[in-house]
């Protein structure tokens, strides 16, 4: 639906998008990691939602294209032209969402698990989840690992990386150095 770059299209494939917005939503909005969900919408024509107290939400539809919240991120709060594709809600007759908690949604995004993990772990574990990714995305984009082999990359990371100390920029930059070192190791081991 969307047409990204070739590591955010990864990103999307393996869900790690998704994990990410995970990591987001918590430290953005101050939730609990229990509080946050993820729901599969193939359509791709609801970006968020929020559910209220009172049960009611409130969403934000627009078409598969990112020049909508880049140009709502320049000019924030206001508001400007895209180039998008206004949406036809007459072509809306159908929309599906699926639950992410089924086991088939669990075989096929293994990486979607990663986000309450990293919520769970050290506050210095979201940067080394993302430099992991990046260079689990990257080996996979040159040829040098499989596609189901980046969770594996990241996977083994995380469980090897110090992520607790992370109160300035300099441990962050740290922890971020470490996971990058570790996965390229781990790349290294790896058969196409």
């Amino acid at each position: 639906n969307w047409v990204m770059g070739r590591k955010i299209s990864v990103d999307s494939a393996t869900m790690m998008n998704k994990v990410l917005e995970v990591i987001e939503a918590r430290y953005l909005f101050d939730m609990e990691p229990d509080r946050i969900q993820v729901v599969i919408h193939p359509q791709s024509i609801i970006h968020s939602m929020v559910q209220f107290r009172d049960n009611s939400i409130v969403a934000q539809l627009g078409t598969p294209d990112m020049r909508v919240p880049i140009a709502y991120g320049l000019c924030w709060p206001d508001r400007m032209e895209s180039g998008a594709q206004a949406l036809d809600f007459h072509a809306l007759a159908a929309m599906r969402f699926e639950a992410v908690d089924s086991a088939e949604h669990q075989a096929r995004f293994p990486g979607l698990q990663l986000a309450w993990q990293v919520l769970a772990a050290g506050a210095g574990a979201p940067a080394a989840l993302n430099a992991a990714n990046e260079v689990a995305v990257a080996a996979f984009l040159d040829g040098r690992i499989r596609f189901d082999q980046i969770h594996a990359v990241n996977d083994h990371t995380l469980g090897r990386i110090d992520t607790q100390a992370s109160d300035s920029l300099e441990a962050l930059l740290a922890v971020d150095a470490a996971a990058r070192d570790c996965a390229g190791r781990m790349v290294g081991t790896l058969a196409v």
